[in-house]
């Protein structure tokens, strides 16, 4: 079990940690694209860690935390950045980017399209909202990824079964009702990948199923980036604060809506689908932090 605490390690400038839950393909893409430009990478299993509270430096300047687990980024990017290490994503990232409601609220607030959505704390104010956008309705959870728990609801009936088996049954957060429109989209959304606040590249994802994610089984094809496109994604890479981020839009007759920001993207499928290495240009804005 590593410990982050006690005496200061003392800090290597061309060293980085790399936290992580599972080494994934990603995890592993970024480690080998760093390697290659001599950056040593620690890997450090954050959910295996014990950290010292108020006490310790973890010994490098940088660190790019890959956790899984949204409560235990979150934790860890507050103590690392409390000891002075730069880390992508940083907590506010988190704590916004890990809350649909949050990421929501600010993103209208700033003029950024977005679906209509409510947020809604009893299954009567959830069934009042779904009343004001119409059905079909979207119901979510406030926070969550690869497309767990969503729920397209056709009707009343359907709504008042989803919305009180979550009452009775589920966790505190599953008693936020996160209410949005269905966007009719053409089959795909488009993930954009942002980095060091400038647009990378964008995928169509397509799929027959409304959820268009390619942990669900959608496909990726390579989307032109519009200026449109452009604008919006750097805008909400400003909002949210993200070094390293991916959106997801969706195409609709009032022009691009952002459904959601990820503060820990997924990249490894969609991007070997349209050939570009995404490690390669993290390792570009790693090098660029650390100069």
């Amino acid at each position: 079990m590593k410990r982050i605490g006690g005496s200061s390690l003392g800090t290597e400038d061309k060293k980085i940690l790399l936290i992580y839950t599972i080494l994934r393909d990603e995890e592993r893409i970024i480690d080998k694209a760093l390697s290659r430009r001599g950056i040593k990478v620690e890997k450090v299993l954050g959910n295996r860690t014990l950290w010292e509270l108020g006490n310790g430096v973890p010994g490098a300047r940088l660190a790019i935390n890959r956790t899984l687990s949204a409560s235990q980024a979150t934790y860890i990017s507050f103590l690392l950045e409390d000891r002075g290490v730069k880390v992508i994503n940083p907590f506010r990232t988190m704590v916004v980017c890990n809350d649909k409601a949050l990421t929501t609220e600010l993103l209208a607030k700033e003029g950024i399209p977005v679906p209509r959505t409510y947020l809604a704390f009893t299954p009567e104010k959830a069934l009042e909202a779904l009343e004001e956008i119409g059905y079909p309705a979207v119901i979510k959870p406030v926070n969550g990824s690869w497309g767990r728990l969503l729920a397209k609801v056709n009707d009343r009936d359907a709504a008042e079964a989803i919305i009180f088996c979550r009452w009775n049954l589920g966790g505190v957060h599953q008693k936020a009702f996160y209410i949005q429109e269905y966007v009719r989209k053409p089959g795909r959304d488009i993930r954009v990948l942002v980095i060091g606040g400038k647009v990378k590249y964008a995928v169509y994802r397509s799929s027959s199923h409304w959820v268009t994610n390619t942990a669900r089984g959608a496909k990726a094809a390579l989307c032109s980036v519009s200026d449109e496109l452009i604008r919006i994604s750097e805008k909400v890479a400003s909002i949210v604060g993200g070094d390293f981020i991916a959106l997801d839009l969706f195409e609709s007759e009032r022009g691009l809506l952002v459904n959601e920001v990820n503060s820990t993207p997924e990249f490894a499928r969609s991007s070997r689908d349209v050939g570009i290495d995404v490690g390669e240009m993290i390792a570009d804005y790693v090098e660029e932090v650390l100069s």
